[in-house]
């Protein structure tokens, strides 16, 4: 082959094999991108800051629903140690559509006392079978369902669940049966729906009662009205703790004849009676809860009013269990002991927010036979720490009036 042959292959060989080295250049080969697999984050917190969660819930219907979220969530609900139990409705079989009944609603107070002193004891009847163990009709059904005269009503609480279900959707337990699955409840609060006492518009009546087996000690706090004041609420209280306008200057503490004449005596045994009757059977319808759950620390009944708290703390749920208290199982009540009472009453208190109370009444009680180390415990305590603001100032300004002791038989 000729040499200008050759060259011309030569130089052919080159730009091919160039060109074939620049169209096959290496590149790097793309990262792919591995996807991590899901993480569910709750699991990454450990139990006890879930269970600090659930503690600050509280509610048990919201803690109900936490419980459908997850099985790890299902296994830690029943180790909350703060429960809060909030009752929906009460359910009755008793004939309230009556006018004879709606008019005792609207009068209450009167209608027991013609119950309580007529001997005819069916205190409290809303709170019948608060804590039975059989569900309760629905509220659907008892709606609909023809009313049976029957001394026996249930609070219910509504819960979301898998069990039988009114047209709401809801299914309505007794607190017993909600609580059932709880393990270590230690701070325990049920408030009913309101208070049992049906008062006349503008009266004022709160009470306070703690209870072991029995009742320890009991503080009720009434008025015959209530006027809020636009007054300033930097009221100069005085060095005794007494507004000017309380009364004290005209009266030097005395309570004055017209309040035993007029009535105002007789309303305030009315206030005392039912207030001690109320705590008594809020007390006897706890009993079995107290019973179930031996882990409880702290037990409050209270209702959406304020009007009426019982309280029990573990020394006085264990004294229960110990001792079990005397009950009246025809009226669904603890019996109430023997009692020392005193009274503080001033014809007008204006508190240092221009609240005026009317006829204001302080109540202390304890049983008259009371072991030496709970009759040690601080009195002015307990009677001025009863209430929450205003009226805790209201019982420091009445306990510093003339002192009045009565004396009640157990019932």
């Amino acid at each position: 082959m000729p040499s200008a042959t050759r060259k011309g292959l030569s130089s052919s060989a080159t730009s091919s094999s160039s060109s074939s080295s620049s169209s096959s250049r290496v590149h790097p080969e793309p990262i792919k991108m591995v996807e991590a697999p899901l993480v569910d984050h709750f699991d990454r917190l450990p139990d006890p800051l879930l269970l600090l969660v659930f503690n600050k819930i509280a509610d048990v219907k919201a803690l109900g629903r936490c419980c459908v979220v997850s099985r790890r969530f299902h296994s830690l609900v029943p180790q909350v140690e703060n429960v809060l139990v909030r009752v929906d409705c009460v359910i009755s079989d008793d004939d309230s559509s009556s006018p004879s009944s709606l008019d005792e609603s609207r009068n209450p107070i009167s209608a027991l006392f013609r119950v309580f002193f007529g001997n005819i004891v069916k205190p409290l009847q809303a709170l019948g079978q608060f804590l039975g163990p059989k569900r309760v009709a629905t509220l659907a059904h008892a709606s609909s369902a023809p009313h049976r005269p029957s001394s026996s009503s249930s609070l219910v609480v509504g819960c979301e669940d898998d069990g039988e279900l009114d047209q709401g959707g809801v299914t309505h337990h007794s607190p017993t049966q909600v609580l059932k699955n709880f393990n270590e409840i230690r701070f325990l609060r049920i408030e009913l729906p309101s208070g049992e006492l049906g008062i006349d518009d503008g009266v004022l009546l709160k009470w306070r009662a703690d209870f072991g087996s029995t009742l320890d000690n009991c503080v009720i706090l009434g008025a015959s009205s209530v006027i809020h004041s636009k007054a300033a609420a930097g009221l100069d209280g005085g060095s005794d703790g007494l507004c000017p306008n309380s009364g004290a200057a005209d009266d030097n503490g005395n309570i004055p004849e017209s309040f035993y004449t007029n009535g105002g005596l007789k309303l305030r045994v009315v206030w005392t009676i039912s207030s001690l009757i109320a705590a008594s059977a809020r007390h006897y319808l706890l009993q079995p809860i107290i019973a179930e759950h031996k882990t409880l620390d702290s037990l409050v009944l209270t209702d959406a009013d304020g009007q009426g708290v019982l309280c029990m703390n573990r020394d006085q749920l264990e004294e229960l269990r110990i001792k079990p208290s005397s009950v009246s199982s025809a009226s669904k009540r603890t019996l109430v002991p023997a009692l020392n009472m005193r009274l503080w009453y001033a014809p007008q208190l204006e508190l240092p927010n221009g609240m005026m109370l009317k006829g204001a009444t302080l109540v202390a009680i304890r049983p008259s036979e009371q072991s030496p180390l709970k009759k040690d415990a601080s009195e002015g305590f307990w009677i001025s720490s009863a209430f929450d603001e205003p009226y805790g100032t209201a019982a420091k300004m009445l306990v510093k009036r003339r002192t009045y002791c009565l004396e009640m038989n157990s019932f």
